[in-house]
């Protein structure tokens, strides 16, 4: 028994030292993977998990499956149902188990006997605390290897379970989550804990729901229930001893049917159909198979959709907004004019080595289809106007991209401008001497400036670009 403590004891201390060891890489951005889809199907499913496993305390089942999963837990209660009847007479118990209270149930039951007529009860609770243990922590070698590896497993999938629990009733709230604070604390609790071999602490979902119906709103809720627990545990264990199963079964169904949100999941199915697949996989995840395939399964599809969406970045085409100086998509605005000779386009998206390729592409398919259509030689593309406003970053992979994509452009002798670049992205142009190569004369702060100093170096003369109604005057 002593080497079993020492091994769980480095165990649950190794956990929390990984969730420090995130903290220090500040990886509670991960917990930003964890989109409002996820959390609606995870939610719903371990609800439904949740109040699948009270059906042993509904029932009095004394043989039941440890497995979560819808088949396994149905299974489990259809093969034994020999054992829920064996006493009719007092089977009504369970049906008003949600109208009773723990105490109403455990002075009923102390009463009648009902242990002797096959409902179960808690039984006999052992008072106390637990003694200290930090003696049996032991990092020899033979353990090290095993400890690790359980440690970082589990801690990962601890701080993902209990910080998408937190996430699941933050939203009800309103409330901000820190995924950097939330390591904290949990490691922090696992590492005080680990010392009286204490199990692992996460954010039970169902405490969480209970603690929810009640009206706790902040943290001083945990201290209270805290020093009452330790009260219970030192002088009234005793009395709870004939709690049926049943009534603490039926507070937690209680609890967990106000979880399931389906209106919630009807429109994300009216809005957004990826985001309904995210929150389907949750859920049915969740449901058959276990929470950590379910959250896995929606947190990697959650994922891929944030993958596709930088690789595949928006890329639009500006118009000059009639008697303004604007310029937006004309896709979303027909009305507006485009400018003979010009190309405006604005990308949407970090500039990086996924979809570098893609942008490039996609610029050269924008300056096909323009020369494509054009009627005569004064429309042909002469000038690529590039809106840098919306991209974030860039990386090497991207500056190369970007100046291989000017030197096809000149030997078309088409010229580029950058437009209203980010001071991070203009810094990385600097160092990698892009700016140099491209010259500080094509970088502008806004779209109207560009176009002026275009219009100024096109061949035809500025009165055929009867397109452009903006407020400004030929140089």
């Amino acid at each position: 028994m002593s080497k079993i403590n020492m091994k769980m004891d480095s165990v649950y201390l190794i956990i929390n030292y990984d969730d420090f060891l995130f903290l220090g890489g500040r990886l509670g951005i991960l917990v930003d993977f964890l989109s409002h889809s996820t959390i609606i199907g995870f939610m719903s499913g371990t609800a439904i998990i949740i109040c699948l496993q009270q059906l042993k305390g509904i029932f009095g089942l004394t043989h039941f499956t440890t497995k979560t999963d819808l088949i396994s837990v149905m299974h489990a209660v259809f093969s034994h149902r020999n054992e829920r009847k064996r006493n009719p007479r007092l089977f009504w118990v369970s049906a008003i188990a949600p109208m009773v209270t723990v105490i109403v149930g455990g002075v009923f039951a102390y009463f009648a006997h009902v242990e002797k007529h096959g409902i179960q009860i808690v039984g006999h609770l052992k008072k106390g605390l637990n003694p200290p243990s930090i003696q049996y922590l032991n990092f020899d070698s033979q353990y090290l290897p095993v400890t690790l590896k359980a440690g970082i497993i589990s801690g990962i999938l601890a701080l993902a379970e209990g910080i998408a629990i937190g996430r699941s009733f933050a939203i009800m709230r309103n409330y901000q989550t820190d995924g950097n604070k939330e390591m904290i604390a949990f490691g922090f609790m696992n590492i005080v804990g680990s010392f009286t071999s204490c199990y692992l602490t996460t954010g039970p979902f169902s405490k969480s729901a209970v603690n929810f119906n009640a009206g706790c709103r902040t943290a001083m809720s945990n201290i209270v229930m805290a020093v009452c627990m330790m009260l219970t545990l030192l002088f009234l264990a005793p009395l709870f001893s004939y709690t049926p199963l049943v009534a603490l079964s039926a507070i937690i169904m209680t609890a967990m049917f106000g979880l399931i949100e389906y209106e919630e999941a009807y429109r994300l199915f009216k809005v957004d159909k990826f985001d309904f697949c995210i929150c389907m996989a949750a859920f049915f995840g969740v449901t058959f198979i276990s929470m950590d395939v379910g959250l896995m399964m929606s947190v990697g599809l959650s994922v891929i959709r944030a993958l596709l969406y930088v690789a595949r970045p928006a890329t639009c085409k500006l118009g000059n907004v009639p008697d303004s100086i604007l310029f937006r998509d004309i896709e979303q605005y027909p009305g507006s004019n485009e400018i003979p000779g010009m190309l405006i386009l604005q990308l949407g998206s970090p500039i990086y080595f996924a979809n570098c390729a893609y942008i490039k592409e996609r610029v050269w398919r924008w300056i096909r289809e323009e020369n494509g259509i054009s009627n005569s030689k004064e429309n042909v593309v002469e000038h690529l106007l590039l809106d840098f406003g919306g991209v974030t970053a860039i990386d090497i992979a991207g500056l190369e991209t970007l100046q291989e994509l000017k030197n096809s452009l000149d030997s078309n002798e088409i010229k580029v401008s950058i437009i209203n670049p980010r001071i991070e992205v203009m810094e990385k142009m600097i160092l990698s001497k892009f700016m140099e190569r491209v010259g500080k004369e094509s970088f502008f702060l806004s779209i109207e400036d560009a176009v002026e100093a275009c219009r100024f170096s096109m061949h035809h003369e500025p009165k055929a670009m009867n397109g452009f109604s903006g407020n400004l005057e030929a140089p």
